[in-house]
């Protein structure tokens, strides 16, 4: 069975376990130590005051999770925000993470936001793969600006444009400012989406 809606507080602890790899055996994040779970809980619940922030379970378990971001501080800068994606190992190559995105920029779309920016610590072809394939396109190289592990880290960066760029354009909604009944369904959407694969 397969749920996909918000994320909450009591989600922490999952969404720790998937994303901690990233920390402590990658760059994948600029992190070097694994958040303790009540940092994890407030950032849950400060990025759900304006953005998504979404789980998909399967029998339960959270098995993907995507979330979206501020971008930069600036008040111009508010139209644009950045995401994030995260698939735990038993449900990697099933194609959730694409799925997920999907439903995270058709929300993002009817907040108002005009880019979405992603950035890839290379190389990583799967992350690239995957972010292109959702309609990316790469723009950026920051050379060497991470160092994690002994190494020097450079970063890619990746856009998508998912509204016009109209003029006196209001200031994007919260997420819990859409109708909730049109979330909903694109919840529902997705989640008949993804089962049929997992059932397949």
């Amino acid at each position: 069975m397969v749920e996909i809606r918000l994320a909450g507080r009591n989600d922490a602890k999952d969404i720790l376990d998937i994303y901690s790899p990233s920390v402590v055996t990658a760059a994948i994040s600029f992190e070097t130590a694994v958040p303790p779970i009540e940092e994890m809980q407030d950032r849950i619940a400060s990025c759900l005051q304006k953005f998504p922030w979404i789980v998909c379970l399967a029998n339960g378990k959270i098995a993907c999770y995507v979330y979206a971001s501020k971008h930069r501080e600036r008040d111009a800068y508010q139209w644009s925000c950045e995401c994030s994606v995260y698939v735990h190992d038993d449900f990697k190559g099933k194609g959730l993470g694409k799925d997920l995105y999907q439903l995270l920029f058709q929300i993002l779309k009817l907040q108002g936001f005009k880019n979405v920016y992603a950035g890839i610590t290379l190389p990583n072809d799967a992350s690239v793969h995957l972010h292109e394939k959702c309609g990316f396109q790469f723009f950026a190289r920051y050379e060497n600006i991470g160092y994690k592990f002994g190494s020097w880290h450079t970063v890619g960066w990746w856009k998508l444009q998912i509204n016009n760029y109209d003029l006196e354009p209001p200031p994007p909604s919260k997420i819990a400012e859409l109708d909730q009944e049109t979330i909903h369904k694109l919840f529902q959407k997705t989640a008949q989406i993804i089962q049929s694969k997992l059932s397949g």
